[in-house]
């Protein structure tokens, strides 16, 4: 099934992202998490790599592996980081020769080290010209691209985060995954400016319960994600790890609840290589 297809004719499907390990005993136990979270029906799931591609080869043997464990479509991430024009379309090759199903296309962050991202020579500048790459050349492909409820941490505002949105939508993106967010207002908010913007493609939440507080706000303070001070207060008040584990899988059990009130297209969960928070978040919603 193609990715947009996957979003107008199912009823708010699931996926599930990945990333590769770095040892044996962490690919093993990945594939373990896999075939558990096979009991929740997911859609289809994503593998991202290092940065700046260091991990792509391992990237395509998780894929290929994960698709033989769950007979489902699968999802490579690729950025422009480091890469000419022929690294990419070499690294497509690849992915389509061991049947990836769809490509999340994204320019990436700059390499660590670096303030700002700079183009490789013969390169790609924008996550727009690596869309335009893949639906020119690639077009078995479906592309999912990147949203940001809270606008995207080097974009000077909101209007000119929408505007870049907007050209890899325009570019032949099927399908937006949004970066998490811990207060649904914000992705609402969103949403309407995209609608508002012209924009027609499935939106899709990115949801990561936040099970460890200290592993959450280091990710949060990554990815410029606000955490609401009434989660953040239940947070420091609780007792062990294990109390911090329930608080944050309500919290986003509650999130996903409302957001499919609300008429979601689908949720994405970033489950990072477990299975744990997913299964008790999922059992109740």
């Amino acid at each position: 099934m193609s990715l947009a297809s996957l979003y107008n004719e199912s009823d708010c499907p699931i996926s599930f992202e990945l990333f590769p390990p770095k040892t044996e005993a962490g690919l093993e136990s990945l594939y373990e998490n896999v075939r558990k979270l096979m009991q929740f029906s997911p859609a289809f799931f994503t593998c991202t790599y290092g940065a700046g591609g260091s991990t792509q080869g391992t990237t395509l043997e998780v894929l290929k592996q994960v698709k033989e464990i769950s007979k489902l479509p699968v999802a490579s991430h690729l950025t422009c980081v480091n890469a000419t024009v022929e690294d990419l379309e070499n690294y497509l090759d690849q992915a389509s020769q061991q049947s990836v199903d769809y490509i999340v296309a994204l320019r990436g962050d700059p390499p660590k080290g670096s303030e700002q991202f700079e183009a490789t020579e013969g390169g790609l500048r924008y996550a727009n010209e690596l869309v335009e790459l893949i639906r020119s050349k690639y077009s078995h492909l479906g592309i999912a691209v990147a949203g940001y409820p809270e606008v995207h941490q080097e974009a000077p505002n909101a209007e000119v985060d929408l505007e870049n949105l907007k050209r890899k939508v325009d570019a032949g993106a099927d399908v937006i995954i949004t970066q998490l967010f811990y207060d649904n207002d914000d992705f609402y908010g969103f949403r309407d400016r995209c609608v508002s913007a012209g924009i027609e493609i499935p939106i899709v939440p990115g949801i990561l319960p936040v099970t460890n507080f200290k592993q959450a706000m280091r990710i949060a303070q990554m990815c410029k994600a606000r955490i609401p001070q009434s989660l953040e207060s239940q947070m420091n008040r609780a007792g062990d790890e294990a109390e911090q584990f329930n608080i944050g899988v309500e919290h986003a059990r509650q999130q996903i609840a409302d957001l499919i009130r609300q008429g979601v297209s689908g949720i994405h969960y970033y489950v990072l290589n477990k299975s744990d928070a997913a299964a008790e978040l999922l059992a109740g919603v």
